[in-house]
């Protein structure tokens, strides 16, 4: 059974059946591709994103049972919170369920804009916490009022002097109620790796110690130090090393402490900010973090609570804002596979000539002859054989013909050496993988749905739903239907991507992308007008499971509006054109057949439409 790394990053989420398809390991445990078929009959194709529900409540229930299990251990006096980080997944399919889910457990939405705060406003339970943090003009602190004013639990983190001033020329208007305030502190402490300056005495945010004091100092001279609840830092999304965060706890719970000592006798509270990372590896030889989600809550309670006892201070209350923990592994992306690019390299597509040039011929019996004792030695000089010709090539001496049987020849040698030699471990058959790679087109936009690995290099755990349970496999890359070529998701000779060999014709294919639930949606850009995709919720019940919550992607006209196109504009230009045009015969069926590709979305189809329209035409 080929498990492309799932006992690694599924957590046991996903599994595969004895028949080789990927299964939902919660409830009637139904395969994820009979889940796309059904969801194909109802005539919407293209690329999906599946949500499902269940793992949110795991997560947000495994961060909140670990940590008050380690609280317990330590005996640790303070409370644990937690808020979700909006910019990580603004989508309404996954917070009306996050804000659903969290209900019980207190769970807290955080913003980073005023739109994110108007969302959390609306949305947010009241009582569950709300942090705002970023930059705030005046507007968004009078809108941190007005949530007070609501019954929210809202704390503004303040990242500025000015922002603490704004809030003193409010108090005036709000009869006396005002928001919790926080102080973003900045750190000397850093995280590694990409996010890496979002720590340090560098980074964009956060009050220096001169700034720290001028805040206390200008909170006491308001007489609002009682609302001074909350120390707030971050140093990085996905922290894949424990080390930089138990630095940066050292830093901050001393901070803590010292604040206290200044009179901030309200000051409850240390907010971790996000980082907790996710496993995205497939190969158990590069993982992308080194610590347990206990292991994380251990050191945070051992070392916040080690200071406040050496520091004589009432040990802090823990907020973590961790929204890719939380968000990742809810959704999947499925993606058809349109076409494979690779198929002319058979031995049916051979042209040979009655005399081929010596090294054609050469090459034919390299291929004929090879077997398990010369496969090695006949690959190496059907290589240099081929470079040989290629060179003669260039030089006018053998023709194209000549040159396409060579790089049909060299390719079928290439496949049948690896098929002789397999499960030998030369690292020569893997890097010559490369040269053999077949090339997957799969209906999607890497832009629109994984604009992290186009951005930032980041992988994703990718597989294909069935098929699991049959061996043979090739090489592959992945290509995108944008028009742009870094669309593409390359084989990697140190994590080989290796998926089947399929007959389109005869089957569907289908690649599943795993943990794309955070940032990839709010992050996903419409390159080529390629919009989100269609999305689906499902919902596990007693009689096995529904799909909810149907969004279908945006359509042409829809597309074009969002971007500041008048679509009523379009419409009319293009019905004129095709009633001015001399050559449209059939002008009422060629604006039908315009009004069916306008209400379409931009994704590819894989059967054919049927319109006598043409045929009327052409004749």
């Amino acid at each position: 059974m080929q498990r492309y790394g799932i006992d690694i990053w599924s957590k046991g989420y996903f599994d595969i059946s004895q028949d080789g398809k990927v299964v939902v390991n919660f409830g009637s445990k139904p395969a994820i591709v009979d889940i796309v078929n059904k969801v194909r009959e109802m005539d919407i194709s293209g690329p999906l994103l599946l949500r499902f529900p269940h793992l949110i409540e795991h997560q947000i229930s495994l961060i909140y049972d670990t940590f008050n299990k380690v609280q317990n251990e330590f005996s640790y006096k303070g409370s644990f919170n937690a808020v979700f980080p909006l910019k990580v997944n603004q989508y309404p399919g996954f917070v009306q369920n996050i804000v659903k889910i969290g209900k019980k457990y207190n769970y807290g939405l955080e913003a980073g804009s005023k739109a994110e705060l108007i969302l959390a406003m609306s949305h947010n339970n009241i009582g569950s916490p709300i942090t705002v943090n970023g930059f705030k003009d005046n507007e968004m602190i009078v809108l941190g009022f007005l949530a007070a004013k609501m019954g929210h639990n809202i704390t503004l983190t303040i990242e500025g002097i000015n922002e603490l001033e704004n809030i003193v020329n409010n108090i005036k208007n709000f009869e006396g109620v005002v928001p919790n305030i926080g102080l973003r502190i900045r750190l000397h402490s850093s995280g590694i790796g990409i996010w890496a300056k979002s720590g340090g005495i560098n980074s964009k945010f956060g009050l220096t110690s001169l700034e720290l004091i001028t805040a206390v100092d200008m909170l006491k001279k308001h007489n609002l130090l009682e609302h001074f609840k909350m120390i707030h830092f971050h140093i990085g999304s996905q922290i894949e090393d424990i080390a930089p965060l138990k630095k940066a706890l050292r830093e901050a719970g001393n901070i803590f402490a010292e604040l206290k000592k200044m009179g901030a006798v309200n000051l409850t509270s240390i907010n971790l900010g996000g980082g907790l990372a996710v496993e995205y590896s497939q190969n158990s030889e590069s993982y992308h973090r080194n610590y347990s989600l206990e292991e994380y809550a251990n050191d945070v309670i051992y070392l916040l609570q080690d200071i406040a006892r050496r520091k004589n201070v009432e040990e802090p209350d823990i907020f973590i804002e961790s929204g890719r923990f939380v968000a990742a592994s809810h959704a999947v992306l499925v993606a058809p596979v349109l076409e494979l690019f690779s198929k002319e390299y058979s031995e049916k597509a051979l042209r040979l000539k009655k005399d081929n040039p010596p090294l054609v011929s050469e090459l034919y019996d390299l291929y004929r002859d090879m077997n398990k004792k010369n496969a090695l030695e006949f690959l190496h000089d059907g290589i240099d054989h081929m470079e040989s010709l290629l060179t003669l090539f260039d030089l006018g001496y053998i023709d194209i013909e000549d040159r396409s049987n060579t790089e049909i020849l060299v390719n079928l040698i290439i496949k049948k050496a690896l098929k002789l030699l397999k499960g030998k471990n030369h690292k020569e058959l893997i890097t010559i993988q490369d040269r053999v790679q077949e090339r997957y087109l799969l209906n999607f936009s890497l832009f629109q749905s994984l604009p992290d690995y186009w951005g930032l290099g980041q992988s994703f755990p990718v597989m294909p739903l069935d098929k699991l349970n049959e061996k043979d496999k090739r090489s592959a890359s992945l290509w995108d239907i944008t028009c742009d070529s870094d669309g593409e998701i390359s084989f990697d000779i140190n994590n080989p991507l290796f998926l089947h060999d399929v007959n389109l014709e005869e089957e569907d294919y289908f690649l599943a992308f795993f943990l794309v639930g955070a940032y990839q949606e709010t992050m996903g850009i419409e390159h080529n007008l390629f919009a989100h995709p269609t999305e689906i919720t499902v919902i596990f019940n007693d009689n096995g499971y529904e799909l909810k919550d149907i969004k279908e992607s945006k359509n042409i006209l829809e597309i074009l509006s969002e971007i500041g196109y008048d679509r009523d504009d379009i419409v009319d230009n293009l019905y004129n054109k095709i009633n001015n045009s001399s050559l449209i015969k059939e002008k009422e069926k060629a604006l039908k057949l315009m009004d069916i590709f306008l209400k379409d979305n931009s994704y590819l189809k894989t059967d054919i439409i049927q319109h006598d329209f043409f045929d009327k035409e052409n004749r």
